[in-house]
């Protein structure tokens, strides 16, 4: 699908194509009727139905059924990533999210906003991109155009309005590098 934008006014027209609404017609339909309310260990069934609408799907992806998803074509899932439910990933532009990251209950990406700026309001898009083991936890806010670095978890309801480091415990609003996130095995774990 194309989402090119065709209209800098938004007061008087759709910023996106025909094309692009149409699209997004019919895939609000399948979501309704078969993405939403397949039971929750049919992720094959749901990456399926992305891949049908232009979604890049790795292998083992779980997506639960009460994710929110704007436009599929605009996703680009790694293997073995998971979206919980009540996640939104509103990808008017490119979200990319890499293996064995992990977007928590809630959380929100945002890949579009509008300039106040300039008459008319006009959308912009940017692209959000995930690294790979990366943890969003439930009810962040990542702003268009950010990207999070491998291995960096982003904590509980913190807002993401820039590029976050990797392999770093990152919160707050706005979320900021608050300490090194250091994986220890759980065979030589002690309690």
């Amino acid at each position: 699908m194309n989402s090119e934008l065709v209209n800098t006014d938004t007061h008087v027209g759709a910023s996106f194509s025909l094309k692009n609404r149409i699209g997004r017609l019919v895939w609000g339909l399948v979501y309704q009727i078969l993405f939403r309310f397949s039971p929750r260990p049919f992720h094959g069934w749901r990456s399926f139905l992305l891949r049908l609408f232009g979604a890049n799907v790795g292998n083992g992806v779980h997506v639960y059924p009460g994710v929110k998803i704007w436009a599929p074509w605009n996703l680009e899932l790694h293997d073995e990533c998971g979206i919980g439910s009540g996640a939104n990933l509103y990808s008017q532009g490119k979200i990319t999210i890499g293996r064995r990251a992990v977007v928590s209950q809630g959380a929100y990406l945002c890949a579009g906003t509008h300039d106040y700026t300039k008459q008319g309001f006009p959308l912009l898009t940017a692209p959000i991109t995930i690294g790979e083991q990366v943890w969003i936890a439930a009810e962040a806010f990542v702003h268009p155009g950010v990207t999070i670095g491998d291995g960096a978890v982003i904590g509980a309801r913190s807002v993401v309005i820039r590029d976050m480091p990797s392999w770093m415990v990152c919160a707050g609003n706005p979320a900021k590098p608050l300490k090194e996130r250091i994986i220890t095995d759980l065979n030589t774990a002690t309690i």
